[in-house]
């Protein structure tokens, strides 16, 4: 899928995440605010293991699916990733989390991800999506609600638990 710019957004590709995306994961982390991947991991993650690098690069594409945005001039610039991860005890259910690069937040390309996990999803069995996120992060709970207009939540521990059923597109 190709993301048409905008005076805003570079051209963007959307494509299937590969095991050679590994270096490109490790950078676009590194560009990452902190306050970026605190969002996204709840907590500092200043670097990926070898095994978590392996885990969301090398996929199924059933039970975990995972995309990546990708500049269409530098397809080796990972400018977003989105990924599910069926839930082993609900194969109904799947945990969803997105990750935008600082600069293109809010400009459509994790709505453009969700959109696509979504379907994706729906065409594997997948009946809904859950999702971990703070509170604060008001980007996130936007993002959720374009996905699905039935969402429910509950507030654990300081961590909101979305569910978002995933009705026909």
């Amino acid at each position: 899928m190709t993301l048409r710019p905008s005076a805003a957004v570079p051209e963007l590709l959307v494509r299937r995440i590969r095991p050679a995306d590994k270096d490109a994961l490790v950078a676009g982390l590194g560009r990452l605010s902190e306050r970026s991947v605190y969002q996204r991991f709840l907590s500092p993650k200043p670097r990926l293991s070898a095994s978590e690098l392996t885990y969301l690069t090398e996929v199924d594409f059933v039970d975990h699916h995972a995309l990546v945005a990708v500049l269409a001039q530098a397809p080796d610039v990972v400018v977003g990733v989105g990924r599910w991860v069926r839930d082993g005890d609900a194969p109904g259910d799947a945990e969803i989390a997105i990750v935008i690069a600082d600069d293109l937040q809010g400009r459509g390309v994790g709505t453009a991800l969700g959109r696509a996990l979504a379907d994706a999803a729906r065409e594997r069995g997948v009946q809904r999506f859950t999702a971990s996120m703070l509170p604060t992060n008001q980007a996130a709970h936007r993002l959720f609600a374009k996905i699905s207009s039935q969402l429910s939540f509950t507030r654990e521990r300081g961590v909101d638990e979305m569910v978002a059923p995933l009705v026909a597109a």
